[in-house]
C-alpha cells in the first residue's frame, strides 16, 4: 500500500466484556480480581471498496495509573474515556492516508488531548494503540496480506519496514507470571477454583512443561528475599534448565534500595542458582525517576530494562543513555511502539541490548494472539504469558465465540470438542495459524454479546 492509495475511517465501535479472573492476581501494591476487556470494530474504505478490522486488550487497573487515590473503576473509566477521544479523531479524519500517517496525524492529536484532559501519557497511549491494531488488521485483509508479510512489504505504510527484517515465527516460548499472591507448591493454603488449570506454580511446571518464569517482586526485603527462596527451592528441584526475568513493577524507592536488594540476592547461597538463570529485571524503580536516574554504576550483572516508562517516543533513548538495556514490547503501548522500539535496537551501537514481550494479561482470542504475534515477529523468542493463567480460557465469552476462535486456531486454543483454552506444550504456544490474512486472527468476537462504550 501507498501513500496514494492508503484507506479511510468510515466507522469506529468500542465495546466491552467483564472478566473474572479465577485466581487473583497480585502486581505491585495492586491486587486485580475482574475488570473488562476493551474491544474495537474498525470499518475502513480502499478503493470503494469496505474492510474490517479489530482488537481488544484487559483494561487492567494501577498499571497505566498507579494512583492509590482512584479506584479501579476510576482506572477503567480512564481507559474508556482514551479510547472515546481515539475514536473521536479517528472518525473525524475524511483524508485517505495509510495507517502509519493516520496514526501519526489522529492518533498523536488524541494523545495530546487526552493528555490535555489530565489523563497520563501511559493510560491515552491505550486509546490509539487499540484503535491503530484495527486499523492494521483491517488495511491487512484489504492487501489481503498477513502482519509479517505485509508489514515487511510496506503495507502499512510505516518507515520501519525498510530497516527491520520481520521473523515468521510458528512457536514461542511461554514465560509464565507468579503473581505474588501466587501458590508455590501444592502444599500451599490457598486458592483453588477446582477447574481442572493449574492453581499453583509447581502445577503449572508439571502441567504445561515451562522452562521459563517471570517473577513478580514487591520492593519488600523481607518478602521479596523469602518468597524467592521457596521459588527457586521448586525451580532448582523440578525446572531443569530454566529461566527467569524478574519484575519490580516500579516498587523500588530508589536506586539505592535497588541495589541493596540485588546485593542481598547475591549474598543468598540458597538464591545463587536462581540468579544466575536471570535474563533480565524490568522496570524496578519508578516511572517518575526511572528516566532521571542512572543506573548505569550499579553493580548489577543483569540487563535493567523499561517497561511502564515507556509512555513517550523518546523514553528507550533516554534509557539507554542513563544504562538502561532493553524495552518492553507490549501490544497496549501501540504497535508502532514496539516497531519503533525494535529499529533503534537495532541500529543502537551498544550490544546486549534486549527487547522482550510483556503481558497486560491477554486474553484469549484478539489480544493474546495478536500481542504474541507482534512481538515474536521482532524476534523476541520468549512472551510473558498470564491471560491462561488468571482466566478460565475465554472466560464469559459466548461458547460460539469461543468455538469459533478454536475452529480457526486448533494448535493454540485446543481441537473443537475439548475446552477452548490456551494450549502450551512443552512450554510453547503454537502461533503457526496466525499468519493468515489480517492481523493475528481468522476469528472475530460475538459482537452482539459485547457492551457498547458509548
Amino acid at each position: 500500500m501507498s501513500e496514494g492509495s492508503g484507506i479511510r475511517i468510515r466507522r469506529v465501535e468500542l465495546f466491552e466484556r467483564p472478566v473474572t479472573l479465577r485466581l487473583p492476581f497480585r502486581f505491585g501494591a495492586a491486587t486485580v480480581t475482574g475488570c473488562p476487556q476493551a474491544f474495537v470494530r474498525v470499518e475502513v474504505e480502499q478503493s470503494g471498496r469496505a474492510f474490517t478490522g479489530a482488537s481488544a486488550e484487559l483494561m487492567v487497573p494501577k498499571w497505566f495509573d498507579k494512583s492509590p487515590a482512584l479506584t479501579h473503576e476510576q482506572n477503567f473509566e480512564q481507559l474508556r474515556e482514551a479510547l472515546r477521544i481515539a475514536r473521536a479523531h479517528y472518525t473525524a479524519c475524511g483524508d485517505t492516508l495509510s495507517p502509519w500517517r493516520l496514526s501519526q496525524h489522529c492518533g498523536e492529536a488524541a494523545l495530546a488531548q487526552a493528555v490535555a484532559l489530565g489523563l497520563p501519557r501511559l493510560v491515552a497511549q491505550f486509546g490509539l494503540a487499540q484503535l491503530d491494531k484495527a486499523v492494521a488488521d483491517a488495511a491487512l485483509r484489504a492487501a489481503g496480506r498477513g502482519w509479517v508479510e505485509g508489514v515487511q512489504q510496506g503495507v502499512l505504510g510505516d518507515p520501519f519496514h525498510a530497516v527491520l527484517t520481520l521473523r515468521r515465527a510458528d512457536r514461542v516460548l511461554l514465560r509464565h507470571t507468579v503473581g505474588l499472591a501466587d501458590r508455590i507448591f501444592d502444599t500451599d493454603a490457598g486458592p483453588d477454583p477446582q477447574d481442572g488449570l493449574p492453581a499453583t506454580l509447581e502445577a503449572a511446571l508439571r502441567t504445561y512443561g515451562l522452562t521459563h518464569f517471570k517473577l513478580k517482586l514487591s520492593g519488600k526485603a523481607e518478602a521479596d528475599d523469602e518468597r524467592l527462596a521457596r521459588i527457586a527451592e521448586l525451580l532448582d528441584a523440578q525446572g531443569g534448565d530454566y529461566r527467569v526475568t524478574l519484575d519490580g513493577n516500579e516498587t523500588f524507592a530508589d536506586a539505592q534500595a535497588l541495589a541493596a536488594f540485588w546485593q542481598r540476592l547475591r549474598a543468598q547461597p540458597a538464591l545463587a542458582n536462581l540468579r544466575s538463570r536471570t535474563l533480565l529485571l524490568e522496570q524496578p524503580l519508578p516511572r517518575a525517576i526511572a528516566l532521571k536516574t542512572s543506573v548505569a554504576e550499579l553493580d548489577i550483572e543483569v540487563p535493567l530494562i523499561l517497561d511502564e516508562s515507556d509512555d513517550h517516543p523518546q523514553a528507550l533513548a533516554e534509557g539507554l543513555a542513563l544504562g538502561w538495556r532493553g524495552i518492553s514490547s507490549k501490544a497496549c503501548k501501540g504497535i508502532y511502539r514496539s516497531l519503533a522500539s525494535a529499529t533503534q535496537l537495532a541500529r543502537a551501537p551498544q550490544s546486549g541490548l534486549l527487547l522482550s514481550g510483556e503481558d497486560l494479561t491477554c486474553q484469549a482470542g484478539l489480544a493474546v494472539q495478536q500481542d504474541s504475534l507482534l512481538a515474536s515477529s521482532l524476534g523476541v523468542t520468549h512472551i510473558e504469558r498470564n491471560g491462561h493463567h488468571y482466566v478460565d480460557g475465554f472466560g464469559r465469552a459466548p461458547e460460539l465465540e469461543s468455538a469459533s476462535f478454536q475452529a480457526m486456531h486448533p494448535g493454540l486454543y485446543g481441537p473443537l470438542g475439548t475446552p477452548a483454552r490456551l494450549q502450551v506444550h512443552g512450554g510453547r504456544l503454537d502461533l503457526s495459524s496466525l499468519h493468515g490474512p489480517g492481523f493475528g486472527s481468522d476469528a472475530i468476537p460475538c459482537w452482539a454479546s459485547l457492551q457498547p462504550i458509548h
